[in-house]
């Protein structure tokens, strides 16, 4: 090594040494200046930089987590699918067993031993318009013309039974009829079908005999129970056309049973031994009847007081 060498590497290692020792010193010194404007371009060119790039940064993690995202969407999806299906269900079953409870219930306090079944077809047979399929049949004891039933009354009547299977007419069809009695009384009359699932024409056997909205109608019942039990809820008087006397006077009722919503039915197997009357009837709220105010003048009431004479007239007791 050439002492030129020697000197200038003297030299570097003084430099080296004295930036050194400025830098540790907190930039105080000659270059201290020199150290911050440095430190102030170098800040700036690593923000734009940063600016610039990190855009295309994110993107690279956007696109990777894209497929997750899809991924957690269709998984929300799904979940939210079958908790809607399941609040559904369980809505369905829920209607189902009041259904149920309200047809025990009815054969119960009527003493109507009845076979359970559940409808599956609605639609026209042979020649009634009004006709539902259940799915009870001969295997199970059905048999036709009998009763059949639900939690709120009278459905219709066994028309025909295959094995499994059995083609009920409702009350509703125009070829239906009942005999009937006005609940509360002795009244009977004939119940006929109108085909419209929201009316019945009643039709009373004496013209005489007083009927009025708000009356309810239970089955009169027929021979052994076959093909209409006795008691049964039918419907409730909604308006009375003509006057007492007249021999078409006919009463508009509005039936218990709601024959576009029937899901369980019963089929009565074997009638109660009495008539149970108007028991199993459903509670019919009375028209409330408001109590009018008579207002008496306070002349009149006033003339109706004991005049002074009247009251001088009367003796006192003695004490």
């Amino acid at each position: 090594m050439t002492r030129r060498t020697r000197v200038v590497l003297a030299i570097l290692i003084v430099t080296s040494l004295t930036l050194l020792i400025l830098d540790l010193r907190g930039g105080q010194g000659p270059f201290g200046s020199v150290r911050a404007a440095g430190s102030l371009v170098m800040g700036g060119l690593e923000r734009g930089a940063s600016t610039v790039v990190s855009p295309f940064f994110n993107v690279r993690e956007w696109w990777g987590t894209l497929g997750d995202q899809s991924n957690r969407i269709r998984t929300l999806e799904r979940e939210n699918e079958e908790l809607l299906a399941l609040t559904q269900t369980s809505a369905n079953d829920r209607a189902r067993a009041d259904a149920v409870d309200r047809l025990l219930g009815v054969a119960g306090i009527g003493q109507y031993r009845i076979v359970p079944a559940e409808v599956i077809a609605i639609g026209p047979a042979q020649d009634f318009s009004w006709s539902v399929t259940i799915d009870a049949g001969r295997a199970d004891g059905v048999r036709p013309d009998m009763t059949v039933i639900s939690g709120s009354g009278l459905v219709g009547r066994v028309e025909s039974v295959t094995r499994n299977t059995a083609v009920v007419v409702l009350l509703v069809d125009a070829e239906s009829s009942i005999g009937a009695r006005v609940a509360g009384t002795d009244e009977v009359g004939i119940l006929s079908g109108t085909g419209r699932q929201d009316s019945l024409d009643f039709q009373l056997l004496d013209p005489l005999a007083r009927i009025n909205p708000g009356d309810a109608l239970v089955s009169f019942g027929s021979r052994g129970g076959r093909p209409y039990a006795p008691g049964l809820p039918i419907g409730e008087v909604i308006d009375v056309g003509g006057s007492a006397g007249e021999l078409n006077r006919i009463a508009t009722v509005r039936p218990f049973v709601n024959v576009s919503q029937l899901s369980v039915v019963g089929v009565v197997i074997r009638p109660p031994r009495q008539d149970p009357r108007d028991a199993v009837l459903p509670q019919v709220r009375a028209p409330l009847v408001e109590e009018s105010i008579v207002e008496v003048p306070v002349e009149e009431f006033v003339e109706e007081l004991e005049t002074p004479d009247d009251l001088e007239a009367t003796p006192v007791p003695e004490s």
